[in-house]
């Protein structure tokens, strides 16, 4: 079947269906990850985006139900070079079409991913409609134009629980790999994590560290979360404008005033910048992919890392009580902040991975670390 991508600037690209026949919208972008597709479609903080993968081809090794990083796809569409047509891995329950197919994605293949590449990191992230069948480009072209903004946008009540809920490591899926933990608590800690659009790798990673992880929805009140007692407070990575989220962002305050221990990651990251006195501002065209290189200012370390976020806290907002961590090497944006007379810290980036490398993984020991101090 046909399909075409539309974008805002007038556009178009030809191509054929690789998922869901239909019609579908949003912010298109792009990952430069070589693998990792499943974890990428089903990450959270992609709601309302359009995702195109840079990588040649995409599919090779199927998908899986221990892959996910949620219960379903999340993504608002998929653009690919090459969708391959088998699932060459032992692990595979489905191949990539099968899995798009089955959870109604509409996915476009056979387009120029190099060249909608080159467009949306010179020219910045741009709105976009993936429609399949007999259409008209020139109408998909407007209907683009007519695509919500990312700025101003609260995608978190779309992705959050629903209800309160409890994961511990019991519940990790049979034979599923977990990288191994340098150390476990010395307890067992009770985290409450606010669900902004949380990835399992994350429960996981705190589960393997001896933690059980109490969720709750992103407009629960903070004197909530403190009445079961945490050890500590997490705040999720997500999607959309941080600055679109004051319930969130008061709710933090809250929490920084309360002097728990305190750790965010991603949108978390963002929202705790703002709670710090920071602003936000949207990136041209967003870090998204394995492989971005960040300075750790405290050990002169690189570290390569896992990415995905189109906003950052802006460096010169932030108050003489809040330093900056970490910076990315590629355009020296704010990774990581430390509030010095609170016990809270977050990253902009992904330790947890999945997909990518574990040079950061030691940032959930760290967490451990501001908990057992206190």
């Amino acid at each position: 079947m046909n399909a075409v991508l539309a974008l805002e600037d007038g556009t178009w690209f030809q191509g054929v269906s690789a998922g869901a026949p239909g019609e579908t919208s949003g912010e298109v972008v792009f990952n430069t990850s070589m693998t990792g597709y499943q974890e990428i479609l089903t990450d959270p903080s992609y709601a309302g985006q359009i995702v195109t993968m840079t990588s040649s081809q995409i599919g090779n090794y199927g998908v899986n139900r221990a892959d996910n990083e949620s219960r379903k796809p999340q993504v608002a569409g998929f653009v690919v070079r090459e969708a391959s047509p088998v699932a060459s891995s032992w692990r595979a329950d489905q191949t990539l079409r099968e899995y798009l197919v089955s959870h109604g994605i509409v996915a476009i293949a056979e387009v120029d991913t190099r060249a909608l590449t080159r467009k949306l990191r010179s020219g910045g992230v741009l709105r976009g409609v993936i429609a399949t069948g007999a259409v008209d480009p020139e109408e998909l072209v407007e209907k683009a134009r007519r695509v919500r903004q990312m700025e101003g946008a609260d995608l978190v009540r779309e992705v959050t629980c629903a209800e309160p809920y409890v994961w511990r490591a019991e519940q990790e899926l049979e034979g599923e790999f977990v990288v191994p933990p340098e150390r476990r608590a010395r307890r067992r800690l009770r985290i409450a994590a606010y669900d902004l659009g949380i990835k399992h790798n994350i429960l996981r990673r705190l589960a393997a560290h001896n933690c059980d992880v109490h969720v709750f929805p992103a407009s629960t009140p903070f004197r909530d979360l403190l009445a079961i007692e945490p050890d500590g407070v997490f705040f999720s990575n997500g999607p959309g404008d941080p600055a679109a989220l004051p319930y969130v962002v008061d709710n933090a305050r809250g929490l920084i005033e309360a002097d728990v221990p305190i750790f965010g990651i991603c949108l978390g990251h963002q929202v705790l910048g703002l709670a710090m006195g920071g602003r936000t501002f949207k990136l041209k065209f967003g870090h998204r992919g394995g492989n971005h290189p960040v300075k750790n200012l405290a050990t002169d370390k690189v570290e390569i890392t896992s990415q995905n976020h189109g906003f950052a806290v802006d460096p010169d907002s932030l108050p003489s009580n809040v330093r900056v961590t970490h910076l990315n090497l590629y355009d020296g944006t704010v990774e990581g902040l430390r509030h010095t007379d609170r016990r809270v810290f977050c990253v902009q980036y992904h330790p947890e991975a999945s997909p990518g490398p574990h040079d950061a993984d030691y940032l959930f020991r760290q967490f451990l670390d501001e908990i057992e101090r206190a």
